[in-house]
Parts: structure tokens; sequence; C-alpha cells
């Protein structure tokens, strides 16, 4: 005898409770993770170097996280007119000239170890030496998944340029002791 449509109703609700219930968990975890990386981004004050505007001393609020149109150089070696640049990059979701089309795993890996998808490693200017010993897995993750949620930007960075080469944009000289 088949059961009571009475039973399978109860029985349908009971379930769907208990999907949204683990759902809700979820989606709260997602949340924390994402508040989590935004609070890590803001205390490594990426945005000082990798936002519009921000090392001339006009951060604009249009290019969060957008790149530098500023490259960081150093000392030009002995007979070279310059010492190269770096341009800090986009790192919005853009998928032509930001991280759209880098993996999870891709972001972690440059932000904790400086090696980019290409298998290049990254300037330590960006100091990824230190996040490698301080970040955990789980910071990294958070700060991809809050990376993912900031509004898209489409904006080139000039090309980094090598000692001697011409400059391909404004850049500051980083003089050490």
């Amino acid at each position: 005898m088949p059961p009571e449509p009475a039973r399978l109703i109860a029985a349908a609700m009971a379930a769907l409770a208990f999907a949204n219930a683990a759902a809700d968990e979820g989606n709260a975890a997602q949340a924390d993770g994402i508040e989590r990386g935004r609070y890590l981004v803001t205390i490594m004050e990426c945005a000082g170097c990798h936002t519009t505007g921000t090392l001339r001393g006009q951060r604009r609020l249009d290019g969060y996280l957008a790149g530098s149109e500023t490259g960081l150089g150093g000392v030009a070696p002995q007979g070279a007119t310059n010492g190269g640049a770096v341009f800090p990059p986009n790192l919005t979701p853009d998928r032509e000239t930001g991280l759209g089309s880098w993996t999870d795993e891709q972001i972690g890996r440059a932000i904790r170890f400086g090696q980019r998808p290409d298998g290049r490693i990254l300037s330590p200017v960006m100091p990824w030496p230190i996040y490698g010993n301080s970040l955990s897995e789980a910071d990294a993750r958070s700060i991809v998944a809050y990376l993912r949620t900031i509004p898209t930007v489409r904006y080139k960075v000039p090309e980094n340029f090598t000692p001697g080469e011409p400059p391909t944009g404004p850049y500051l000289v980083i003089v050490g002791p």
C-alpha cells in the first residue's frame, strides 16, 4: 500500500528544509571567506600599488585594484640608462586585462609563491616571499574569493621593461640603503 500523501508531503518538506539549511551554511561560509579576503586585501594594502593613481598620490576610486599606470623601478646598473620597472597589474576579474582568465589556484600561487601561470616568477617588489611564509592556503583562497567579487575594470597597465630598454610609462625609482 502506497504511503499517505500527507506523509510524502511532510517528508519532502523536511528534505527541502534540510537542503535550505545546508545551503544557508554554505552561503554563510562563502560570505565569511569573502569578508576575510576583503580584510586581508585591506590590511595588506594591495590598493597601495594596484590601484590607478595611488603611486602618484591621486588614488582613483574607479580604478580600485585595476593596476597602476606608474611603475616601480630600480637603480640603473652601470652603463644602462635606467634600471627597468614593473607595473603593478590589474587584479580585477576582467578577462582581457585582469585576473579573469586565471584560475583560483593560479591566483593563489601568485600571491603565496610569486609564480605566474606561465611559470615566470614575479618581482619581489610584490612581497610574495613574505606572503608565502605568513598566509595560509585558506587566507589565499579568501583573497581570491574577494577578488572575484570586485567590479571588473578594463585597464591595461604599461608593459614592464628591463634595464636599458625605453620606458613604457612613468615610474618611481626605488633606491636601497
